[in-house]
């Protein structure tokens, strides 16, 4: 589900950004057969390859691995880093009333 999502984000922020709605146009592609895309300059479902819209294979190749890489490397390190919240100092008590009658 979290790979899926991932795969998805590209093609949603394309389509919010040409002012189409993200989760359908996603919808719309995954009906479709395989090679179907949203061209988000024409603004039609297309066969991307025939419209010349395609990503090297290197650049998504390598954005993969790196996303796997740091996924399993967080899976195996028993510890992460992060902030060490900040301790608070007490604050000194107020003083008792001191009920000499000063008529307060």
């Amino acid at each position: 589900a979290i790979i899926k999502a991932a795969l998805e984000k590209p093609i949603r922020i394309i389509a919010e950004n040409a002012g189409k709605d993200g989760n359908e146009v996603v919808q719309r592609i995954t009906e479709k057969e395989a090679g179907y895309g949203y061209d988000a300059a024409a603004g039609e479902y297309v066969k991307m390859i025939d419209r010349g819209i395609i990503d090297p294979l290197k650049v998504v190749k390598t954005a993969l691995q790196n996303a796997a890489s740091i996924a399993s490397l967080l899976l195996t390190t028993e510890a992460v880093v992060t902030d060490i919240p900040e301790k608070k100092e007490k604050e000194m008590p107020q003083m008792p009333g001191g009920g000499m009658g000063m008529g307060y």
